[in-house]
């Protein structure tokens, strides 16, 4: 009965999608009239490359049954590969993503890593936005907002490039 009601609701989330969107899940809820998919208990959606994990995973889809928002929910842990071609990995309490916006939005113990340089951000809530090129944290409870850079030593490459 569940692998019905998963494949079921893989229908009604990939439409006319060339990717295929794949959730597994201990359980499903499905409202198609009101475009809601709730997936709780061990939950892994992978879509390409991408992957989250989240104890619930709550998907809204458009009329034509196309995601419009992605509220991810304890437990957090994801890997993503923007349209940039960037790859981040982190973790979360919460992750909020709206595909039509191309917005990342992280909540509650965040870690996010910028896999290519190691940028690495820690906070309480980060905002990443392709589209706009737009990246903001912010830190609750008077913690810091961490911020690591990989930097590489001027004089190292002076020497390497006169070699």
């Amino acid at each position: 009965m569940i692998k019905l009601l998963l494949l079921l609701a893989s229908l009604l989330i990939v439409g006319a999608h060339a990717e295929e969107l794949k959730v597994l899940s201990d359980n499903f809820k499905g409202d198609q009239p009101n475009g809601l998919s709730v997936f709780t208990g061990n939950v892994r959606v992978t879509k390409g490359p991408d992957e989250l994990n989240a104890s619930k995973v709550t998907i809204y889809t458009d009329t034509q049954r196309k995601p419009t928002k992605y509220i991810a929910e304890g437990s957090v842990s994801f890997y993503i590969v923007t349209e940039n071609g960037e790859k981040y990995r982190g973790k979360s309490q919460k992750a909020i993503y709206l595909p039509n916006e191309s917005e990342y939005q992280f909540y509650t113990k965040v870690d996010l890593i910028r896999i290519d340089d190691y940028r690495r951000v820690k906070g309480d809530k980060v905002v990443v936005n392709e589209i706009r090129g737009f990246a903001n944290a912010n830190s609750t409870e008077g913690e810091p907002v961490v911020m690591i850079f990989t930097m590489q030593d001027r004089n190292s490459t002076k020497k390497s490039n006169q070699k």
